[in-house]
């Protein structure tokens, strides 16, 4: 049972911190999906790093995660994406601060 609101508090951090991230990140730089291409280029250069350091095959590194591993990082996804998505609909609706 904790395990299951150990996940839903991660699912919300995850998704609210690459929310935050992104939504500063998008008002700053004033472009609308770089906390995307950010993510993806993190996990990338994760599994990178991961794969390099244990010398073992991709395959095998990546099945040693399980679902609540998965859930999260996606949940970190969405909330990146969410965030270019409010930037745009802000921007589309008048505001010219972001």
């Amino acid at each position: 049972m904790s395990g299951l609101l150990q996940l839903m508090i991660v699912i919300v951090l995850m998704f609210v911190l690459f929310f935050g991230i992104g939504f500063i990140l998008n008002m700053l730089m004033k472009t609308t999906w770089f906390p995307i291409y950010g993510y993806i280029a993190l996990v990338i250069g994760l599994v990178i790093w991961a794969w390099q350091r244990d010398a073992v095959p991709f395959g095998q590194s990546v099945s040693g995660y399980g679902v609540s591993d998965y859930v999260s990082a996606l949940a970190g996804l969405v909330g990146a994406a969410l965030s270019g998505s409010t930037i745009k609909s802000l921007r589309m609706k008048g505001y010219k601060m972001f």
